[in-house]
């Protein structure tokens, strides 16, 4: 019969401070519930620039989750398996974007990619235009959001270890096998923990966007670029939109909880 475990008490300090800090997070969203206006909230969201915003936000983002992902493995998996020279000093640069000001990085975006950037008169060459496109809209919420994926899946494989992909590798598997077979497997649930956490930065994502792409209704003003602009000119419009996109981020967590992945 197995024993019971004994569960540790915590410290009767500890739930003042967890109690102010849920209301800090919980109470200016209840404010916000207060000043929406009920009666018009359907023609506030249904709107042809709110609709258009909300569109294009979920579009570019699923696309951005999509590229984080395709980049994103790769760089976690050399992080968390591999030991080379300078490799903290990569670790930091990838994780930069955490704690850079999005603005920064859509300045660095901008000066990278732009007409007049390190790369622009090759784009210009090729016939391509990036910035103040829906592209650079894609491209300022990867920026931003690809840390996040690469930080959950360097956790996630180093504290699944390595003992099974040593076993499979003796057993005559190639590195590709290992990795489709037994690494992804193991890691899956810190993949879509990361997916996840990467298109919610995405959605959210504003002053990389607005410096690198602009705000052109339909081509690059995201939903949190519309709700900013409708705060100056219609407060009850911003109030719901800021509404919807919380609902958004709850339902885009809440799915990746329901199966156990946060």
């Amino acid at each position: 019969m197995p024993r019971a475990t004994r569960q540790v008490g915590l410290p009767t300090w500890v739930f003042a401070p967890a109690a102010v800090g849920g209301a800090f997070v919980v109470l200016p969203l209840v404010a916000m519930l207060t000043r929406v206006d009920v009666g018009g909230f359907v023609g506030l969201v249904t709107s042809e620039s709110s609709v258009a915003a909300l569109l294009l936000s979920l579009r570019t983002s699923a696309t951005s989750t999509l590229l984080c992902v395709v980049l994103g493995v790769p760089m976690a998996m050399v992080l968390a398996r591999t030991e080379f020279r300078g490799q903290q000093l990569v670790r930091s640069l990838v994780l930069l974007p955490l704690v850079l000001p999005p603005v920064v990085g859509g300045i660095a975006l901008l000066y990278t990619f732009g007409r007049r950037g390190l790369l622009g008169e090759t784009i210009d060459v090729l016939g391509l235009q990036i910035a103040f496109s829906t592209t650079a809209v894609v491209m300022a919420q990867t920026f931003v959001a690809l840390p996040f994926l690469v930080v959950s899946l360097e956790g996630a494989l180093r504290t699944a270890g390595g003992r099974y992909e040593a076993v499979a590798s003796t057993l005559g598997a190639t590195p590709s096998t290992v990795f489709r077979r037994v690494t992804l497997p193991l890691v899956l649930p810190g993949l879509v923990s990361g997916a996840v956490l990467a298109f919610a930065r995405a959605l959210g994502e504003f002053g990389a966007t607005i410096t690198f792409a602009g705000s052109l209704q339909g081509v690059t003003r995201t939903l949190p670029l519309e709700i900013y602009l409708q705060r100056e000119t219609d407060p009850d419009a911003a109030v719901a939109l800021s509404l919807v996109l919380v609902v958004v981020a709850v339902l885009v967590i809440g799915l990746a909880r329901g199966r156990g992945n946060l």
